[in-house]
């Protein structure tokens, strides 16, 4: 195929919708959990149906759709009619599904997927799911150009390149509120407007941080395996914006599969010279390379991510100077998260105005969570800001799976906090979370019913840390130690009062001194276990000698 123009573009869209549409559509999720669920089977029994039977249907492979608890997941339209999904789909499950609803319309109401967690599709509605970043994922052929083309792939490009200025699409992520969706939350059009300020002229690079390490955590995967081109368009925008040449996927070597497909789409991107020399034609010149990370959960952080970059041990370093001025290479570097970067296409579409309308006060916009622990429906979720807790965990993912009842909610991963039951009332915001001592973190969730014991969570978020300290600063190297081993002591039935005093001095000396988020935030659920759940703590430890 030629390479595009932006005139191209549109006709190429306009030809592919166009298309005569096929009898009947068939989508497998051939992601990851769908990989280990035994999708590849179900898609060749498919495969094999169809041909038999000689019938005239589409059958597609997508990512993930969210529901990671049903899969393998396969949906079915016949003749324009509404998608039926059906779950946890066998071999044999799979040939009836063609024979009877693919070839005779009739829906297989044993597999069919129960309906948890409605969907909104026309506007933001608080306790519903609703798709900006996960859009596409299990909807489309993450392998195929065409299939994002089809809806709206790269017209953000198109319309950045050829009808904006930098500054205005500066001003657009401004009025969109949009904040970094790693973790920190940090004014995206700030970082982006800073880079750009910074030595004009020179070499600068746009980073995409698919370094996901916490525990549960799988939103970034996902993402970069379902739509890999939403966040390759975010890239060329970021970059344009900022006058950067290079952009960089870091990538954990644990996610082959988005490995693999990030390398596709970026091939077929420069092939049709949507990467590469001349943009559509606009004389801008920006390519992507991808560099692996083997892991280390520090490496999330955006200084060490930048050394692990350039060959170094990934430790974190002091800031200022910032990335946006001495970042990659000591060129100025923008470092964006693969969920903030999927955003940035559909801000551009469709304005500031429309983002900033979702969500409540300084939280915009949607923000995608990995749901797990004791809950019915586990998965990937896309809600509103200012949806609560108590909304996601009962009327998007069905409640606890064991039917007890709920005891806490733990987000933000390793550096977020425990929230208990009487508080699930509380809007997901930034602001609302860092009140009870949590944070939004980069999304993932946990949810405990009353089985569960507080102690042994935090110790074992804390042992996390402590392993994946890089122990560059003392705070955190001899801090989070000492704390496990005080733990260790109250575990075992062995601690005192005294010892519950002494984990809080040591996480006030973590939180005030230590050099990175990583040992800043590790003593969080410990501290907010102790807030919430003491007496779990207390009757652990030797009873106090009368006097």
């Amino acid at each position: 195929m030629p390479k595009f123009t932006p005139a191209d573009l549109d006709a190429h869209k306009a030809k592919l919708l166009a298309a005569t549409a096929k009898k009947a559509i068939i989508k497998v999720g051939l992601n990851t959990c769908g990989d280990a669920a035994g999708a590849q089977p179900v898609m060749a029994a498919i495969k094999e149906e169809v041909a038999k039977a000689g019938l005239d249907a589409q059958i597609v492979k997508t990512g993930c759709s969210g529901m990671c608890a049903l899969e393998p997941l396969v949906e079915v339209s016949v003749g324009g009619a509404a998608p039926t999904q059906y779950g946890r789909v066998t071999v044999e499950a799979a040939r009836e599904i063609v024979e009877k609803h693919v070839k005779g319309g009739r829906v297989v109401e044993a597999f069919k997927v129960p309906s948890v967690g409605e969907m909104s599709s026309e506007k933001p509605v608080p306790g519903k799911q609703y798709r900006i970043v996960l859009r596409n994922c299990g909807v489309i052929d993450p392998e195929s150009l065409d299939e994002y083309i089809a809806r709206d792939g790269y017209q953000a490009t198109k319309q950045a390149l050829t009808a904006m200025t930098p500054e205005q699409v500066i001003s657009e992520l401004e009025t969109s509120g949009l904040r970094g969706r790693g973790g920190a939350g940090f004014p995206t059009f700030m970082k982006w407007k800073l880079t750009r300020a910074s030595r004009p002229g020179e070499q600068k690079y746009i980073i995409c941080n698919g370094d996901e390490g916490d525990p549960g955590a799988y939103m970034d995967r996902s993402v970069l395996e379902g739509d890999p081109h939403a966040v390759i368009e975010g890239m060329i925008i970021g970059g344009w914006v900022i006058g950067a040449s290079q952009g960089i996927f870091y990538i954990r070597a644990e996610y082959p599969l988005a490995i693999e497909r990030i390398e596709k789409a970026i091939k077929q991107a420069r092939a049709n010279g949507l990467l590469g020399k001349n943009i559509l034609g606009t004389g801008f010149d920006f390519d992507c390379e991808i560099r692996l990370g083997a892991g280390a959960f520090v490496c999330g952080e955006e200084t060490a991510l930048i050394a692990s970059i350039e060959g170094l041990r990934g430790t974190p370093r002091p800031r200022p100077p910032y990335p946006a001025q001495k970042g990659l290479w000591d060129q100025p570097s923008m470092v964006n998260n693969v969920e903030t970067l999927a955003n940035i296409a559909q801000i551009v579409l469709r304005g500031g105005a429309w983002f900033g309308a979702i969500g409540v006060g300084r939280s915009k916009g949607t923000k995608v969570f990995a749901v797990t622990g004791k809950v019915k429906v586990s998965g990937l979720i896309e809600i509103p800001m200012g949806t609560t807790l108590r909304q996601v965990v009962m009327d998007i993912c069905g409640g606890t799976s064991s039917g007890k009842p709920i005891k806490a909610v733990q987000t933000g991963g390793p550096s977020g906090g425990l929230i208990p039951e009487n508080l699930l009332d509380t809007p997901i915001t930034y602001e609302d979370l860092g009140k009870l001592g949590s944070i939004m973190g980069s999304g993932g969730m946990i949810v405990m019913d009353e089985s569960d014991n507080t102690v042994e969570l935090s110790r074992f978020y804390l042992d996390f840390s402590v392993d994946e300290s890089c122990g560059k600063c003392a705070p955190c190297r001899i801090g989070g130690t000492q704390m496990l081993r005080t733990i260790d002591k109250i575990v075992a039935r062995k601690g005192t009062a005294a010892d519950i005093a002494k984990i809080r001095r040591i996480a006030l000396t973590m939180q005030r001194g230590s050099l990175c988020a990583l040992g800043q935030t590790t003593p969080n659920p410990v501290l907010s276990a102790l807030r919430y759940f003491e007496s779990e703590w207390t009757e652990r430890l030797v009873p106090a000698t009368k006097k």
